[in-house]
């Protein structure tokens, strides 16, 4: 595997820091992943995967999103994504994906997001939907509570006018993590909800770009994003054609431990599209890609892959 890292400048004035992870020369190339990373995490993170799609002859391309990683100017910008962040780091995904097309144009376009990624692509699927070829969900949910997320923006909204847009809330962490951990007591970490891999969540908690508290304004900007994700307007404008896939673990607590991960296939279902698949793994939780059987998921992800390029390229 071939490793360049290169930024772009975002309309903000913002650099946008890339990993971009080749095949080797002998490979032949038969396609291009790009990988939105979920919340309080970074784009290295998925370098393993990136192995292994590299070998299957892809290319792979991970930004660190605004407030994320090497994106973020210092450690104090952690968790801080500006004003209606949320918006732009869509656009930042929808830039990156204009950049491959023009390294790339010949080969077939795949949008892979985890966690806060996935609904990132979610919205991707409706804003930028003629950018790539296929989406990827994984550690996703389907429509949330109205009330709940309605009191969530309204008590961030309230901390970022009277804390500062930059006030690290541990009221919005708890209300949104806090209940994550209960169903794998007795816990041994905050993080046990991530993965059944012990050193994975140790390695989590270890690295400095992982697990930060995020701000009340993302918070704000992010539930706002929730909210209108599966509204029947923003539904239509998904393509039907396009090949998707969602994978996620059925006691991941994002997902409803399976449930709405059932709910978003329902919907996708209902909505008509004409390429759709998921598979839930048993007992595996939040980070699949990082799970016990992580070779499996990742073996299962690339033929998923394979099948998508295929579809495509037929």
């Amino acid at each position: 595997m071939i490793t360049e890292k290169f930024t772009f400048m975002d309309p903000q004035n913002n650099d946008i820091f890339v990993y971009c992870w080749k095949p080797e020369a002998e490979v032949e190339p038969r396609g291009v992943v790009q990988i939105a990373h979920g919340m309080a995490e970074h784009a290295y993170r998925y370098k393993e995967l990136a192995k292994q799609l590299t070998a299957a002859g892809y290319f792979v391309f991970a930004n660190d999103h605004r407030g994320h990683g090497r994106t973020a100017l210092s450690p104090d910008d952690y968790g801080y994504i500006g004003y209606d962040g949320f918006y732009w780091m869509v656009h930042n995904l929808g830039q990156l994906s204009e950049l491959i097309r023009d390294r790339h144009k010949d080969l077939p376009l795949i949008l892979m997001g985890h966690s806060m990624g996935s609904f990132m692509v979610q919205k991707y699927m409706y804003t930028y939907p003629e950018n790539v070829d296929a989406f990827i969900l994984s550690g996703t949910n389907g429509k949330q509570s109205s009330l709940q997320l309605s009191l969530g923006i309204m008590l961030a909204r309230m901390q970022s006018k009277r804390k500062g847009e930059r006030h690290r809330s541990l009221l919005m962490n708890s209300l949104s993590f806090g209940s994550f951990n209960r169903s794998f007591k007795p816990n041994r970490t905050e993080f046990d909800w991530l993965s059944r891999d012990e050193e994975i969540v140790d390695q989590y908690i270890d690295d400095p770009m992982t697990g930060s508290v995020f701000t009340a304004a993302f918070f704000r900007d992010f539930l706002s994003t929730l909210k209108e994700l599966h509204k029947r307007k923003n539904m239509d404008r998904i393509p039907r054609d396009k090949p998707v896939y969602i994978f996620a673990g059925d006691k991941d607590p994002v997902g409803g431990n399976g449930k709405g991960i059932l709910d978003l296939v329902a919907r996708y279902n209902k909505l008509g599209l004409t390429n759709f698949s998921y598979k839930l793994y048993p007992e595996a939780r939040h980070e699949t890609l990082n799970e016990i059987n992580r070779e499996e998921v990742m073996k299962d992800l690339i033929e998923k892959i394979n099948e998508m390029v295929d579809s495509i390229t037929a």
